[in-house]
């Protein structure tokens, strides 16, 4: 590859190639706009200096968090045009970017227009000159409108090459009009030591009313971060631009509206659009400075609005391939999206011929804090996701990225909540319309998603881990693990582990392929596992599901026991079926496993099950015997978890025992305290007590009883187990599906 190409190339996509000043010209001469000049003072004359200081310092609790993400983002990758938006979607995904960026879009082209309307009042003052030479009313319109069709005349006609070269003498004249302010003297008689100053007036508007109109004023970063594709070096250049900028801003609102505080009483304030003017060493150099700000926000509108279209049309966001073509087109070496520029002078123009811009600007206000709350969930979610290709050389802290998308949907809400509302609905709407018309394209917010999860489980794991709460007995839950060759051959064994894990316990379902690690069963474990993985899928189950290859079963279950629990815990249940319809070696391989998991002190689990396929799940059998002191407690658990699932919901469990005449009463009141202080839903009519004197075959006894019921419980012990064989787990053969089990754990019913 040719080096001096390849720098060639990257050369010529970074358009205009300006420097980090730009950014903060476009950014600190928006800040510094038209509600500096115009509301400030009415800001102070409603709620007072302190009032006014909470305002400036609420606005950065949001824009300083959003400047910090911008610029940890920023510098993770090359930033190319389109700014915000090409930020976010290559953060969030193209989907979620188009919707953002779009919304992001119409909000600066609208906001040329609001920016030109201001303008026009900069000349309020020679308003009666005006008159007197056309003989017809004021009406601002005949200011905005031709200036803004020179505006995008000039735009369209030279690029953006012009725009900056006017920032500089803005940001002079800025300068110079703050100066004058700042040297000015009080009006009237009013002094540095007045009182008044803290409060303002009696009867003033809402301070969320007051938050609201001026917090258009902190949003000026948007024009310095959309001229990203125009930067030799936007990594360097967006960061310490903007936060130059937002920082330069917050002193200079703060020092306003102290100056303001003292120079004039609240009525005067409050009243007085132009009050800086009064106060100002030179009044005439205020309005200068507003036509100068508003136009300059106009202009950084103008350059950051078309640039942001054709970012989105060049990711094909638009509808029809044509129309993406047209508006992602540049013209020279720069790259300027004149066609982009024509049809944001088209919108600029008909709402300054409007000339209501207020429904228009309060959504606009809402679209921003959007914009800023998902720059801020980016940067907070991309901390916990620890991706690896996720290398910002400026990092800011996740509380406060996470601080500043909470304050942006708190703000939205308190600002207005039914505005909040309809900009939300309209981000819906948009993320559904690009998401349809960009079917089965990836994008990157699962990724991310994905990553912050594996973060939290994995701190949450080890966290787990290291509490061992498992060990408390009294706060027990089932974490089993199952090892089965059979898992496409029947359902029940996987339907009904999903349901001892539905809510209370951990679930670990290993499908067991024999033979050797090679590539012919590595290729076929990852095929069943994909199909193991729609298969719970599919049926919502909550289980974990994994493969295991092993030269036998034996050492699959070996291997098995020794995993550590996904759930932090160790896991502390083994899980075994077979078909009534298996043959005798699948119920010896069940046999052989119980009694090599003896050792480990993990409670064993058998299922039986055949063509029943449990029923109707309406009615469990719990059957206990003079054996089971030690497994009565875990089977009445199991039987408790199984009745948390839907598909058991209306299911009713009945408890009989068998015990010597002498025991009865006595296990009787042991039953009935266990089922009364555990909070079991067993009916006192649904616990049969019989004494085995009295009785005659046990096996007729169940049958006669159980021979209806969609699942039985029974227990039995490794002595048990040994005495008897396989025989012990074909008892009872006349029963429907049968659990057996096995506690080898002291478990408490409290």
């Amino acid at each position: 590859m040719d080096l001096s190409s390849t720098q060639t190339e990257a050369a010529e996509k970074r358009g205009l190639g300006f420097g980090t000043s730009p950014v903060f010209l476009a950014s600190i001469s928006t800040i510094l706009g038209a509600i500096m000049f115009l509301r400030f003072g009415y800001a102070v004359g409603h709620v007072g200096l302190m009032g006014a200081l909470m305002i400036i310092v609420l606005g950065h609790m949001v824009t300083i968090p959003t400047a910090l993400a911008i610029a940890e983002i920023a510098t993770n990758r090359q930033v190319e045009g389109g700014g915000e938006y090409y930020i976010i979607s290559r953060s969030f995904g193209t989907t979620i970017g188009g919707t953002i960026g779009f919304s992001l879009y119409l909000s600066q082209a609208i906001s040329v227009s609001f920016y030109m309307i201001a303008f026009a009042e900069a000349f309020r003052p020679i308003a009666p000159i005006i008159e007197s030479y056309t003989g017809i009313p004021f009406d601002p319109r005949i200011i905005s409108l031709p200036g803004s069709l020179i505006l995008v005349l000039s735009v369209i006609y030279r690029g953006a090459n012009i725009g900056v070269k006017f920032l500089w003498l803005v940001v002079v004249i800025l300068a110079v009009s703050l100066a004058s302010f700042f040297l000015g003297s009080p009006i009237g008689e009013l002094s540095a030591s007045s009182a008044h100053v803290l409060t303002g007036l009696e009867m003033h508007d809402p301070f969320i009313l007051v938050f609201a109109i001026c917090f258009p004023a902190f949003t000026g970063i948007n024009a310095g971060v959309g001229l990203s594709g125009d930067l030799a070096n936007p990594r360097r250049s967006i960061p310490l631009g903007v936060l130059s900028a937002t920082l330069t801003g917050l002193v200079i609102y703060i020092l306003i509206v102290i100056k303001l505080a003292y120079s004039a009483s609240p009525e005067e304030l409050a009243k007085d659009q132009l009050i800086m003017a009064r106060i100002a060493l030179w009044g005439p150099i205020i309005p200068i400075g507003l036509g100068c700000a508003t136009l300059s926000s106009a202009i950084g509108s103008i350059l950051v609005a078309p640039r942001k279209m054709q970012a989105l049309a060049k990711d094909r966001i638009f509808p029809g391939q044509h129309l993406n073509t047209l508006l992602s087109s540049g013209q020279g070496e720069a790259n300027e999206p004149r066609n982009a520029t024509i049809v944001t002078s088209f919108i600029v123009l008909l709402i300054v011929a409007v000339g209501d811009v207020d429904f228009v600007a309060r959504i606009i206000s809402m679209f921003f804090m959007v914009t800023y709350g998902s720059l801020c969930i980016i940067s907070f979610l991309e901390h916990f996701a620890a991706r690896i290709n996720y290398r910002p050389s400026f990092r800011s802290r996740w509380y406060i990225s996470l601080f500043g998308a909470v304050m942006c949907l708190l703000m939205m809400f308190q600002m207005d909540p039914l505005y909040a509302i309809i900009a939300v609905i309209a981000i819906i709407i948009l993320y559904l319309g690009i998401q349809k018309s960009r079917q089965g394209y990836s994008y990157n917010l699962g990724e991310i998603l994905f990553g912050a999860m594996t973060q939290a489980t994995r701190f949450l794991t080890v966290k787990l881990q290291k509490s061992r709460s498992g060990k408390r007995m009294s706060n027990w839950r089932p974490s089993i693990v199952m090892v089965n060759n059979r898992s496409f051959d029947r359902s029940a064994p996987l339907l009904f582990l999903s349901w001892l894990c539905f809510r209370y316990g951990f679930g670990t379902y290993l499908h067991y392929i024999q033979g050797e690690f090679n590539i012919k069963t590595l290729r076929e474990s990852r095929t069943s596992l994909s199909e193991l993985i729609r298969y719970v899928q599919d049926r919502q189950s909550h289980i974990f599901v994994d493969t295991i290859i092993s030269p036998s079963l034996r050492s699959a279950i070996l291997q098995s026991i020794q995993v550590p629990g996904i759930s932090g815990m160790e896991n502390n249940t083994n899980l075994f079926e077979f078909s009534v319809h298996d043959r005798k070696e699948v119920i010896n391989d069940i046999y052989e496993s119980c009694i090599l998991t003896e050792v480990t002190n993990m409670n064993n689990l058998v299922l039986r099950h055949g063509d029943h396929f449990f029923g109707n799940n309406g009615i469990i059998h719990i059957w206990l015997t003079w054996h089971d002191h030690r497994n009565v407690n875990l089977m009445v658990l199991l039987a408790y978890i199984i009745l948390a699932h839907p598909d058991w919901h209306h299911a009713e469990i009945s408890m009989f025992a068998a015990f010597p005449s002498e025991e009865v009463n006595e296990q009787t009141g042991k039953l009935t305290e266990m089922i009364s202080a555990g909070r079991i839903p067993i009916s006192e009519k649904n616990v049969q007590i019989f004494p085995t004197d009295e009785m005659g075959n046990f096996e007729q006894l169940v049958h006669m009883h159980s021979s209806r019921a969609d699942l039985v419980i029974l227990g039995f012990t490794d002595e048990r187990l040994k005495e008897k064989g396989i025989d012990l787990f074909q008892r009872h053969p006349n029963l429907n599906d049968v659990l057996f089990v096995s506690a080898q754990q002291r478990i408490l019913i409290a």
